[in-house]
């Protein structure tokens, strides 16, 4: 499984982005895709994660301001970012989890996108 992500960039507080992610390679089906950032010295933190059913979930500091949504015909995952804040400012990662089915048995596999930066000035 191959990740590409895009849509990173500047924004002003206030202001709105929308990442992308696309998954591609020979695969079955992606289960659970998730956004994680990483803050200037701070760790990976997770942002929001979508089931195949479209359950999203989110962490506190970013409800009522960004959206995750998938589709799944395209195997892709978005992140609708608004009403950014300088607080914001970080890598922000993608990641799938991919079912496997081998002879061995089935199997959940992480994979991460490249990361894209996103930079919110005052």
């Amino acid at each position: 499984v191959e990740l590409a992500e895009s849509g990173g960039g500047l924004a002003q507080a206030g202001g709105s982005l929308t990442l992308s992610c696309a998954a591609s390679g020979d695969f079955i089906s992606i289960e659970k895709m998730k956004w994680h950032r990483q803050p200037p010295g701070q760790q990976r933190e997770l942002v929001a994660s979508i089931l195949p059913n479209g359950t999203a979930t989110y962490a506190d500091s970013v409800k009522g301001r960004f959206t995750i949504s998938r589709d799944n015909a395209k195997n892709a995952v978005y992140l609708q970012m608004n009403s950014l804040k300088p607080e914001d400012t970080a890598v922000y990662y993608c990641y799938v989890q991919e079912l496997a089915v081998e002879r061995s048995g089935t199997w959940l596999w992480d994979h991460w996108g490249q990361g894209t930066q996103v930079t919110v000035g005052t």
